[in-house]
């Protein structure tokens, strides 16, 4: 199978589809890989890395969507990307459509095969390709967090863990997840007090578990998260519902009843934010300021640890990535059940159901689809 790389041309997106590690398997099962020239150079990986690797190099995007069978991205792909792509192409990325209506209908107008890294799924319901994202995105949501309370970023001024003589900082976490359990993890390790909400009590006694009476649990409703959004200084969105919008957790009255200079860090903003005061922002201007609010809303988060990053998302899909060269797409996604869910869109059609209620477009099994 001929493979594409092109170069992430989201804003600060230094991720690269392929490390020169997952090149060099790739060729040495007999594939061939083009990579868009300069694509791995964010993350110290020049040219000729990926040459050695047994990659060629080529100038522009336009020729890897021309001539590829399959395109492996990083993040969703851009408007101009999404005019490229052609029927009997398949595209493995990062989606997250149920937000994202315009991107979806490209897709299925594009009639490619498109597979959402985080949909897929393991034997025990997790999400192993969204997993070191989300753990990379949960650690920099409490480092942004802690800069953003600073005085001159628009916060209250104070330090996350405090210091002798004066109180910490206070944490509430929104979910419970990977992005919560590693948000909780580098909070906790600052010094800071606490809290996290989930609507599973087996993910709290998990937690509560794991961190003893470093932290607080507390089951998710209303009126919890209410009380609990008031006292604290920085709140971490971390909801996840897989291939769905996120749930908006934070109304926008409970913003303006904040106090100022609150911190508001929305890791669900790729999913819609859990934040109904969300809107997304980018690495070049990370942050605004609503009702006094500090609000973070990165879309793409993992990209400023980019080298961090792309080693551990390509880690984790380089063997589906195999699977799907070695074995064909088709024969891939039928045989591999966790492969299957990951596909959101295929020749026209939308294959995920809740890609299919978010936007009210017609839904047909991915099976089903597969056979015709």
């Amino acid at each position: 199978m001929l493979i594409g790389v092109p170069t992430e041309v989201k804003n600060h997106e230094y991720r690269v589809g392929l490390i020169p590690a997952g090149v060099r398997e790739l060729t040495r099962q007999g594939h061939q890989v083009m990579l868009q020239n300069d694509a791995g150079l964010g993350i110290g990986f020049g040219n000729a890395a990926y040459e050695s690797a047994g990659a060629r190099i080529v100038a522009t995007a336009e020729e890897i969507f021309r001539e590829a069978e399959m395109i492996v991205k990083v993040k969703e792909p851009q408007a101009h990307e999404r005019k490229c792509l052609k029927e009997d192409q398949t595209l493995f990325t990062y989606l997250h459509l149920a937000p994202d209506l315009p991107q979806t209908q490209d897709l299925i107008d594009s009639g490619s095969t498109c597979i959402a890294y985080e949909t897929v799924t393991d034997a025990m319901g997790r999400l192993p390709l969204l997993a070191p994202m989300s753990e990379v995105a949960g650690r920099m949501s409490i480092q942004a967090g802690a800069m953003c309370m600073e005085k001159a970023q628009g916060g209250r001024g104070i330090l996350l863990g405090g210091v002798p003589g004066v109180a910490q900082g206070e944490v509430l976490v929104l979910g419970g997840g990977v992005v919560g359990q590693n948000a909780a993890q580098m909070a906790v390790g600052m010094g800071a007090r606490v809290t996290i909400v989930d609507r599973s009590i087996d993910v709290l006694r998990r937690l509560d578990n794991l961190f003893g009476n470093r932290i607080q649990t507390l089951y998710s409703t209303h009126d919890a998260v209410e009380e609990a959004a008031m006292k604290a200084d920085l709140i971490i969105g971390a909801v996840l519902i897989p291939g769905a919008a996120a749930p908006k957790l934070i109304t926008a009255e409970m913003v303006k009843r904040m106090r100022a200079g609150t911190v508001l860090v929305d890791v669900a903003i790729d999913q819609g934010g859990c934040f109904e005061t969300s809107k997304a922002t980018t690495h070049a201007e990370p942050t605004y300021i609503l009702d006094d609010v500090v609000h973070y809303c990165v879309a793409n988060m993992p990209g400023a640890v980019a080298r961090t990053s792309a080693a551990a998302l390509n880690n984790a899909t380089l063997p589906y990535v195999l699977e799907l060269a070695n074995r064909g797409v088709k024969s891939a996604l039928t045989d591999n059940v966790h492969l299957l869910h990951g596909l959101n869109v295929f020749r026209g059609q939308v294959t995920n159901e809740f890609v299919s209620q978010a936007h009210h477009l017609p839904y047909i099994d991915p099976r089903k689809a597969i056979a015709a």
